[in-house]
């Protein structure tokens, strides 16, 4: 079973004001107030200043909707040369570059960072682009363990991140197995509570799903009639948000496409099916969750994919 999820403490970091971008590094701090009263404050508040207006301009860019990304890189660089060997520029570098869906990069800028101040992926926006670096990297278990970080702080998030962390957080619990399920439940519940719109929907598919692996066929069956096979499919469809779910993601959604579709009528039947198919064709066909999927299949009176395959193939020599 997975551990309870981590609470971290409080860290006493400013937050950018009415900016869900990140926290404001303990070095500009100095321009708040108090500490730059001293001379040597006084002496380098002029360059700190701008290393600290970048930072705060790079961060507004990207909790913003705009097409920004790239411009991020730039800045981040800029504030890297005013402030050399400070950690804030290389987590806002790493940020920019996992949205931008360079993860090898954005993992090591985001390790250098790190490596730097060991403090300085604490903050929610940083844990997220660290979580989702690290599954993209395959590793697992440090994906949760940064996942479990956020969760906590998770209402930090902007709403377009919230529920995708939740989401990405129990699929990569229940990646684990039959071991990972009271996690991935858990946490699934939460995202259903505290994600919104289209997040708020798949959450509750992701759920169903988790429920129905786990035995609880009828809570699973209640979840999904609570949310609606138009709204749960609407957002399973969601091209946007299935960018955003990252790693992992593509074969369990077809999971959750099929789960949901299966007892519809008989258009949307077939396309559960389908969906359970596409999922054993995929990676997943040889994982954890293989076999609750031919279940499925099975109780709709489908063949298995190989099954239908072989006859299709022999059916092609007569």
């Amino acid at each position: 079973m997975l551990p309870a999820v981590l609470v971290l403490l409080a860290q006493g970091v400013a937050v950018l004001g009415g900016v869900q971008g990140g926290a404001r590094p303990v070095e500009c701090g100095a321009l708040d107030g108090g500490r730059a009263s001293n001379v040597w404050e006084r002496a380098k508040s002029p360059e700190l200043r701008r290393y600290c207006d970048l930072l705060a301009s790079g961060a507004a860019k990207l909790a913003g909707s705009g097409p920004m990304t790239h411009d991020v890189l730039a800045i981040a660089d800029e504030a890297d040369h005013a402030m050399p060997g400070r950690a804030a520029p290389g987590v806002l570098r790493g940020r920019a570059l996992a949205r931008l869906g360079r993860f090898p990069e954005a993992l090591a800028a985001l390790e250098s960072a790190r490596a730097r101040d060991e403090r300085a992926l604490d903050e929610p926006v940083a844990l997220l682009a660290w979580a989702r670096a690290l599954a993209q990297a395959g590793r697992t278990k440090d994906a949760l363990d940064a996942y479990r970080a956020l969760l906590p702080r998770a209402s930090l998030l902007v709403t377009a991140d919230r529920g995708p962390a939740y989401v990405e957080a129990g699929l990569l619990a229940m990646g684990e197995g039959p071991g990972g399920l009271p996690g991935a439940v858990a946490i699934f519940r939460q995202g259903r509570r505290e994600a919104q719109d289209t997040g708020r929907a798949v959450a509750a598919v992701a759920l169903a799903l988790a429920l129905d692996r786990s035995g609880e066929k009828a809570e699973a069956k209640a979840t999904l009639a609570a949310l609606g096979a138009g709204e749960a499919r609407a957002a399973l469809e969601d091209a946007t948000l299935r960018a955003s779910l990252g790693v992992g993601a593509a074969p369990e959604v077809f999971a959750m496409l099929g789960l949901t579709l299966e007892g519809g009528d008989a258009a949307a039947a077939r396309a559960g099916r389908d969906a359970w198919q596409r999922y054993l064709g995929s990676a997943a066909g040889s994982g954890p969750w293989a076999d609750h999927a031919r279940e499925h299949l099975a109780e709709r009176g489908a063949r298995r994919p190989e099954v239908a395959h072989a006859a299709g193939a022999a059916g092609g020599h007569r």
